[in-house]
């Protein structure tokens, strides 16, 4: 029985030299390639463009302060662009601003949202008058039908929020 558990003490030794052994080869080569890698790596990394734009977006500054007695005209310059993007995202008239936001929800009746074409869901809307029906589009409602969330969780102006409604209320009556 001496012998057996000798043996046994024997083998696992041997094993976990190993074992260790080829633990400390697996962290060699892991040390060896990371050396050999880093400089392509790096390279890479730092000029892949989605990075530079990801990083350049983190270091600007959070807001632009115009301060009285200086010089201000850089701040013009860089409101411009974001106002002509804005712009340039609206729809043109109700009809497309339907099609672009309204429709996700008013064409299949999401969040109790009345469907277009379902006048006895409509008429009652329509009875209370437009002016009622654009409060709740410009400043959002919460009944118990459902929710409807201001501007239809857009940014637009009140403007073409009522043109929307008015495309809405002409297909429904």
């Amino acid at each position: 029985m001496a012998k057996k558990q000798n043996s046994d003490t024997h083998f696992f030794n041997s094993f976990s030299l190993a074992l260790g052994v080829l633990v400390f080869i697996a962290i060699g080569l892991f040390v060896l390639a990371r050396l050999i890698g880093s400089a392509a790596q790096t390279r890479n990394v730092e000029s892949e463009p989605m990075r530079l734009k990801t990083v350049q977006a983190n270091i600007e500054p959070v807001a632009h302060v115009a301060i009285a007695g200086r010089d201000n005209a850089a701040l013009a310059k860089l409101e411009a662009p974001a106002q002509g993007a804005a712009a340039a995202d609206l729809p043109a008239n109700g009809e497309a601003a339907y099609q672009k936001i309204c429709a996700a929800c008013h064409a299949a009746g999401v969040a109790g949202a009345p469907k277009i074409g379902d006048r006895a869901d409509w008429g009652p809307r329509i009875a209370q008058g437009k002016d009622t029906l654009y409060k709740h589009a410009i400043g959002g409602y919460q009944g118990g039908k459902g929710i409807m969330p201001a501007k239809g969780g857009t940014t637009w102006p009140d403007d073409l929020i009522r043109a929307a409604v008015d495309h809405m209320v002409a297909l429904n009556k």
